[in-house]
């Protein structure tokens, strides 16, 4: 039942223009960081030959095209988020879905699972850019995996906090709105958390997703986004089995 509203929510996903939207803005977004960090490392080459290990395309190209993307998914989110929950109750079809002989964990997953295939996408092609690099060079793959993963498991946590959002509200701009400004929050967090200590660094999203883009795989952080992923889809779904009892 899961995959089966995971497959409708995607389904109405690309049928309309904002998925499409969305996907074409982050891959010109990504595109033009890419050939501009491929254009400063053809500049610097020369330079780079006269280092004893030097830093390679991976670490000047991929990694930071990764760190981009961090951020260009973070504005992106919130618009695919909102319509999840807050859309459904704004058009009262959610009253029908949570009536449904199904199970609210069922109802919240699946959708969380819709987002993910969506995300899968774009890191896809993210990848199918930094591979081209393979045509004039070599590649880091440890890094490049490394970093794909750390943004998967960023990108699933604010999907997580989206759909958590967007189930507090019947306005799916509201929705949005709230989603951006708690992510930002953690943006604010992590430029305020020292390199070093500090207490912020540790519920940092994206001091833990730059532990990954350095090639550092830390069971720490990988707990870290397993846990903020279970809490606000736990709350998500206590919230949606909370209005199933009322209704």
């Amino acid at each position: 039942m899961i995959f089966t509203i995971a497959y409708k929510e995607l389904r109405m996903l690309f049928l309309s223009p904002l998925a499409w939207i969305l996907l074409a803005f982050s891959q010109i977004v990504l595109t033009w960081v890419f050939l501009g960090r491929l254009d400063a490392f053809l500049e610097i080459q020369p330079q780079l030959m006269q280092i004893a290990n030097p830093p390679g395309v991976t670490e000047i190209i991929v990694s930071p095209v990764f760190a981009i993307a961090a951020i260009v998914l973070l504005m992106v989110t919130p618009l695919l988020t909102m319509r999840l929950v807050a859309e459904e109750r704004r058009n009262n079809t959610l009253a029908l879905l949570i009536s449904a002989p199904i199970s609210i964990t069922s109802i919240v997953l699946g959708k969380f699972f819709s987002l993910l295939v969506f995300f899968c996408i774009v890191i896809g092609l993210i990848l199918a850019l930094c591979i081209s690099l393979l045509a004039g060079g070599a590649l880091d793959f440890g890094l490049l995996l490394s970093g794909a993963v750390g943004l998967f498991l960023l990108v699933a946590c604010y999907a997580a906090l989206g759909l958590y959002v967007s189930s507090l509200t019947a306005q799916p701009v509201i929705a949005a709105i709230g989603a951006l400004g708690v992510l930002l929050g953690f943006w604010i967090m992590d430029l305020m958390a020292s390199d070093l200590d500090g207490w912020m660094l540790y519920f940092s999203l994206f001091k833990h997703f730059e532990q990954f883009n350095y090639g550092l795989i830390d069971t720490f952080s990988i707990g870290y986004f397993i846990l903020f992923m279970s809490f606000f889809l736990a709350i998500t779904i206590r919230r949606m089995d909370g209005e199933r009892v009322q209704a």
